[in-house]
């Protein structure tokens, strides 16, 4: 596969160059994407939509029960359809567990603990929700420290047992970045129940990310390699292998007549952060400018023809300052920059 093959390709199946018709559409299509900055990660599904949607139209998603936030893979938070959220942990969930096991045992986290956090919080979340904050003052009632990561565990802990998921966005003023914690079985009206879980995964990775590889569904499911193998196996037939190893969609998106040739993506964007191997569309020598770093963060990102160009915040866009380009003089339209961050302070509604 040629490179630019490759940009194509990855382009229509993020749906940057075939958008979605709908916030839900474009939700169901990359099934979940990272957000634990969750402005970016709302972000992540206006950019792949058309008609240009607002920041308040995906918190109302949310506040309807159509999308959550959730623990689904790597220990991270993810956006994820409400309807997929149980069968996707059942795949996901006992690896996480695996992966966490030291820093809880290290955090004296049992199933005492565990059992004491759920009965503290359960009766409170039967009246529209708590905030993290209030999680935690209700795990200190039950004599539980969440302090040193204690509490972020038992969260995710609870998560990954069905238990809870994170729903309605909690109304500020300007951009709120703070959900309300609210039990599945009240706030999930739907649930999907594929006939073989661990395939539908691998065919929805490769829906939404191909073409890509066995490694990097590995790598973004969390899961092990002999097991994202396995996955690979079970989905034969519904994905194609357009060369030895590489995977795309059986059907793919049709590409937009007037797509736009520059990208404005967020931090954590899946354009980028979810393949093992990145430099399909980073330049080798721009890796560690984008991230992560040792701070684990990954930088939002100037797509441009489908290749890493630059970098850019979320803050500095809102106030119209430029996008730092990793080369000035390679031909970038700077219009199309200055109209791809445009999009972005439209979407934050300023």
């Amino acid at each position: 596969m040629t490179s630019a093959t490759l940009l194509s390709e990855r382009l229509r199946a993020h749906r940057l160059s075939a958008p979605a018709r709908t916030l839900l559409d474009a939700a169901a299509h990359m099934l979940a994407v990272q957000s634990q900055d969750f402005t970016a990660g709302r972000w992540v599904l206006a950019s792949r939509t058309g008609g240009e949607p607002t920041l308040s139209a995906v918190d109302r998603a949310f506040d309807r029960g159509d999308l959550v936030r959730a623990w689904t893979m790597r220990g991270t938070l993810h956006t994820i359809p409400a309807r997929d959220l149980g069968w996707v942990l059942s795949v996901t969930g006992e690896r996480q567990r695996q992966q966490a096991a030291g820093r809880r045992r290290d955090l004296g986290i049992d199933e005492h603990m565990v059992g004491a956090a759920r009965d503290s919080v359960v009766p409170r979340l039967r009246d529209g929700g708590l905030t993290r904050a209030e999680m935690f003052l209700a795990f200190q009632g039950a004599g539980i420290d969440p302090t040193g990561q204690r509490g972020i565990h038992l969260l995710s802990e609870l998560t990954l047992r069905g238990l809870v998921c994170q729903g309605p966005v909690v109304a500020r003023e300007g951009v709120s970045r703070e959900q309300r914690f609210v039990l599945v079985e009240e706030h999930i009206r739907e649930h999907e129940h594929p006939a073989d879980p661990l395939a539908e995964l691998f065919v929805r990775y490769v829906d939404g990310h191909g073409p890509a590889t066995v490694a990097d569904f590995a790598w973004w499911s969390g899961l092990t390699l002999g097991l994202s193998r396995e996955a690979r196996e079970r989905a034969s037939g519904r994905v194609v292998e357009i060369e030895e190893g590489v995977f795309t969609a059986v059907r793919r998106p049709r590409r937009a007549a007037a797509a736009p040739s520059v990208h404005a993506l967020g931090a954590f964007d899946e354009y980028y952060i979810s393949y093992a191997d990145r430099t399909g569309v980073c330049a080798p020598e721009h890796l560690a400018a984008v991230g992560p770093g040792k701070n684990g963060m990954v930088r939002a990102t100037i797509v441009a023809e489908g290749r890493v160009v630059g970098c850019w915040t979320h803050s500095a866009a809102a106030l119209g300052t430029p996008a730092e380009l990793f080369e000035p003089d390679v031909d970038v339209d700077a219009d199309a920059v200055q109209e791809a961050l445009a999009r972005f302070t439209r979407f934050l509604g300023r």
